[in-house]
């Protein structure tokens, strides 16, 4: 998979050079690319917003240097993600669809975001990670970019750990424990030292259900 990500501050994707991403990229499952939405701005200053028409507070991104920026990456494969606190709520689900792209490009927005006419005219989804509102548009692009890389296969040492994962089947993830059994008096369940795997299972599945109903009742509604 390639990720472009259109962006303001290339600085910020730093983050993305560490840990799981970076070896991902190293075994070249994946490859991202850092592209400077200023360098296409035709303004002698490299400006790249401007005010909005019938008002309101303040600017806006201009549509001239995002279009010849996304038009500069794109191409049949590509798949265009403006991360946007109106767009769609991510999901999990979301992130195994994306996974199987072959080329996404993340355009992140500044001030109060970007002309309509670039999301009309080539955004293809337009995706949020929460009801709050940021600085910038790299972070939730990192986020999305991350829960969709550790999907594709090969990415984490062991795939099967993201099968039981908070969302899995609507369940959010049960209690986890590790050494030592007993810690300042607070000791792990005694199912889960018993060996007895079925009652493992069962416990684990109703920590899941009780989780899920005292944290994220909305995800058993149904």
């Amino acid at each position: 998979m390639r990720i472009d990500f259109l962006t303001l501050f290339p600085e910020m994707f730093s983050a993305m050079e560490c840990s799981i991403i970076k070896r991902a990229v190293d075994n070249n499952i994946v490859q991202l690319n850092y592209v400077n939405i200023r360098e296409f701005s035709l303004d002698k200053h490299k400006k790249v917003d401007d005010y909005v028409f019938g008002g309101g507070e303040g600017m806006l991104m201009a549509p001239q240097p995002l279009f010849d920026c996304i038009d500069s990456v794109k191409d049949d494969n590509s798949y265009v993600i403006y991360v946007t606190p109106s767009g769609q709520p991510f999901t999990q689900n979301i992130a195994k669809e994306l996974k199987d792209k072959e080329h996404l490009i993340f355009v992140c927005g500044h001030y109060e975001g970007i002309d309509q006419r670039v999301i009309d005219a080539r955004v293809d989804r337009e995706l949020s990670i929460g009801d709050y509102i940021l600085t910038n548009g790299e972070l939730p692009a990192m986020v999305v970019a991350d829960a969709v890389i550790r999907l594709i296969p090969n990415v984490l040492s062991n795939e099967l750990s993201s099968q039981n994962e908070s969302f899995e089947n609507r369940l959010l993830e049960h209690p986890q424990y590790t050494r030592p059994a007993d810690f300042r008096g607070m000791k792990v369940p005694e199912v889960l030292l018993s060996g007895n795997h079925q009652e493992v299972d069962k416990w684990k599945y109703q920590q899941q259900l009780d989780k899920t109903r005292r944290v994220r009742p909305d995800l058993l509604k149904d």
